[in-house]
Order: C-alpha cells, then structure tokens, then sequence
C-alpha cells in the first residue's frame, strides 16, 4: 500500500507500556504509560506523539493540535485515520477534525488490518527498546521512546521508501517536485 500524497492521510492510535517508580517508602510499583503518535501514511513518519502516566484526552488533543499543524500545507482533503477507540469519539476530537476541514476515518470495528501502519509501528517500537528492558521512571521510557521515534524518522531505513528513511524520502520528493 502507498500513498502518493504527503500528509494527505495520516493515522493514529495508543499503546500502553508498563514501567517502574520507586514510591516514597521505597516499594516498587507498576505503572502504565500510553503513547499516542500521528503517522503520515505517505512516508510512515511520526508527525506527532505524546506520551503520558493516563489514558486521558488532554496528550491526544495536543498530538492532534500538532499534527494539524505540520499537515495544514497539504492542498487536498486531508484524512485522519484512527480507530472506533473513546478518545477518537469525543465531541472535541471531532470537532476539531471538522474545524480544519479534515476528514474522520474509523476502523470498522474487530478489524486492525484498518490501521495496520500505525500497529506495525508499535511492534518496531516495542520490539527494538521496551521488550526485555526494564524503565525504572516515566522519565527514562519517555526519553528512550523520544529517541527511537527520531531514529525511526531520520535514519532507520525502509524497503518501501527505496531504502531511505521517512524523513529523507519526504525530503528527496520535495525536491524533486520543486525542481
């Protein structure tokens, strides 16, 4: 599948990751973190992400805000991806979708192969820094997790993008188009 357009379509979702704190008596504790990234399916590059200790609105609203931004030069009808998840549902997240023109696209329900790009990311992302490795703070995955995704978009190379990475493939056509 490839998009011939940049930021045309883009695609989000949230994955939870587990890590661990020290509480103030000195127990371990188990906590959650949920990532939320907006990936342009013309390049697979991670317009957009935020990373908080709740599932709450406020991080994917400022993802959102963000990727809106960084897809507001697109002359087409821009489309975002996600799928049937509460946060995808909100009045707020929708309207904001409405307010810049920008269509609203859902999985149709029991059915990942819809947003299939965005849940191969999170197995990359899983598979290379959180399987097997223990993050002893919110702090230390939110710093690993930060660094992967610029890896992941400035040099870790794909077969689908003529073994460029997102960023240099976006930047090789913008060229291209311009000359």
């Amino acid at each position: 599948m490839k998009f011939s357009l940049p930021t045309r379509q883009v695609t989000t979702d949230t994955t939870e990751f587990k890590y661990f704190e020290t509480d103030k008596q000195g127990v371990i504790r188990q906590k959650k973190a949920y990532l939320n990234p907006f990936m342009d399916l013309y390049n697979l590059e991670i317009l957009s992400h935020r990373l908080s200790k709740k599932p709450t609105y406020v991080p994917i609203k400022e993802a959102l805000e963000e990727a809106i931004i960084k897809t507001n030069d697109c002359k087409y009808r821009r489309t975002f991806h996600s799928d049937q998840g509460w946060s995808y549902q909100i009045k707020n997240y929708v309207k904001t979708l409405k307010d810049n023109q920008i269509f609203q696209s859902m999985s149709r329900k029991s059915n990942c192969l819809d947003n299939s790009p965005i849940e191969n990311f999170f197995g990359l992302l899983k598979q290379e820094i959180y399987h097997g490795e223990v993050y002893r703070s919110f702090e230390e995955l939110e710093s690993k997790i930060n660094w992967f995704i610029d890896y992941y978009n400035n040099e870790r190379i794909k077969e689908r993008l003529n073994y460029m990475s997102p960023v240099e493939y976006r930047q090789f056509h913008n060229n291209l188009s311009v000359a």
